[in-house]
């Protein structure tokens, strides 16, 4: 017997349940199926912050509250390469949720909401005229892949993996930090750059912290990996010694995202939807897979074409953006010029953290301020 379902969801994190949310929230009598290889709540390495943006994205799935009860994070302190430094207040607060929390809940909401949940592993998919066969046994109209960096399902609609070259690796734990620390810190490193570690407190007297670098910069140190990135967190955060550390990839975004293959498509880590400058991407998983469960619902006939023109739509002038200033980045000088501009330019500040964190752009006259400051710095330097 073969299972008949409107939309089989592969991977239970922000994307796969925005993407199974979205599909019972516009269509109620769709039939989904979440399958993912854990049970939850499960962890989940990641830097575990949610911007305001993805606040928005909750809001949009009909989950205003689900993360209510944590703290909100309200200041950003950042030090670039070269020791520049900004301090400030954000025009919206973050949140800092570990994923075993997090992804747990979203799960379960989707399971309120009618959404058949299981565990297990897709081994193979086969593409037929109006269905995806999933191991033989599961037909699906449309197939969103969201299982992750490694994601199996991009690999069986023939799709290649993310280039080494835009490929970052981070490993991430947990420290002790005082009960009222609400300032989530970035320490960036000139020392093989693109790194930097961060801090960002939960608000329960623990913070997540790490550290992360491109996967070239670590293969060129010509040490072992564990090696390096567990001694550049101790010399870069040296009073927060963590524990629980574990490691994981993030696969950046090129600019433009492979959104899919015939009736499969990728949301989240698995379309390679990380934002290059900052390695956040809980955001860029929730808005992905909620546009993915409006695909399938809106043009069940042709979702990729429809789910192409939704990402063009939201994040295709953001993701050039980003990818213009994450090549301009490789030189550390920029960075210190961006971060020096935004210590005195609070509008420079703001949208710093819109384009890191959320959808943003650069506005002519604020790039022609950040590249007068580089050259002034080059020039002072000379």
């Amino acid at each position: 017997m073969i299972e008949t379902w409107d939309v089989v969801v592969v991977g239970g994190g922000p994307a796969g349940s925005a993407a199974a949310l979205r599909v019972k929230q516009l269509r109620p009598e769709a039939r989904v199926l979440l399958v993912d290889k854990a049970d939850f709540p499960r962890d989940k390495a990641c830097g575990d912050g949610i911007a305001a943006h993805g606040r928005e994205e909750l809001d949009l799935l009909g989950l205003p509250g689900v993360i209510d009860d944590y703290r909100p994070a309200r200041r950003l302190s950042v030090v670039s390469p070269g020791g520049a430094r900004v301090l400030a207040t954000v025009a919206r607060p973050n949140h800092v949720v570990p994923r075993k929390v997090f992804d747990a809940r979203l799960v379960e909401a989707a399971r309120a909401r009618g959404v058949e949940v299981r565990r297990g592993r897709v081994r193979e998919l086969t593409a037929q005229a109006d269905h995806v066969l999933l191991d033989g046994r599961v037909a699906a109209r449309t197939v969103v892949g969201a299982d992750g960096a490694n994601s199996v399902v991009r690999r069986l609609a023939g799709l290649p993996p993310t280039p080494d070259r835009h490929t970052a690796i981070a490993v991430r734990g947990y420290a002790d930090v005082p009960a009222d620390d609400d300032v989530q810190f970035i320490a960036m490193q000139k020392d093989g750059w693109p790194a930097y570690a961060w801090s960002f407190p939960i608000g329960d007297g623990t913070a997540n912290v790490g550290f992360g670098m491109t996967l070239p910069r670590l293969h060129a140190t010509g040490r072992p990996g564990r090696e390096v990135l567990h001694g550049r967190l101790a010399e870069l955060l040296p009073d927060l010694p963590a524990r629980d550390l574990r490691a994981h990839h993030l696969p950046m975004s090129p600019g433009r995202p492979v959104p899919g293959a015939g009736r499969v498509l990728l949301a989240g880590d698995a379309a390679s939807l990380i934002n290059p400058l900052t390695g956040e991407g809980i955001y860029y998983a929730l808005l992905s897979g909620r546009l993915a469960g409006e695909a399938a619902v809106e043009a069940a006939g042709a979702p990729l074409a429809a789910y192409r023109r939704k990402l063009r739509r939201a994040l295709g002038r953001h993701l050039r953006t980003t990818d213009m200033l994450s090549r301009a980045a490789q030189s550390p000088g920029f960075i210190d010029a961006a971060i020096g501009t935004a210590a005195r330019r609070r509008e420079v500040f703001d949208l710093m953290v819109d384009v890191g964190l959320g959808a943003g752009t650069v506005p002519a006259p604020l790039a022609a301020a950040i590249a007068r400051r580089w050259l002034w710095n080059a020039l002072r330097r000379a």
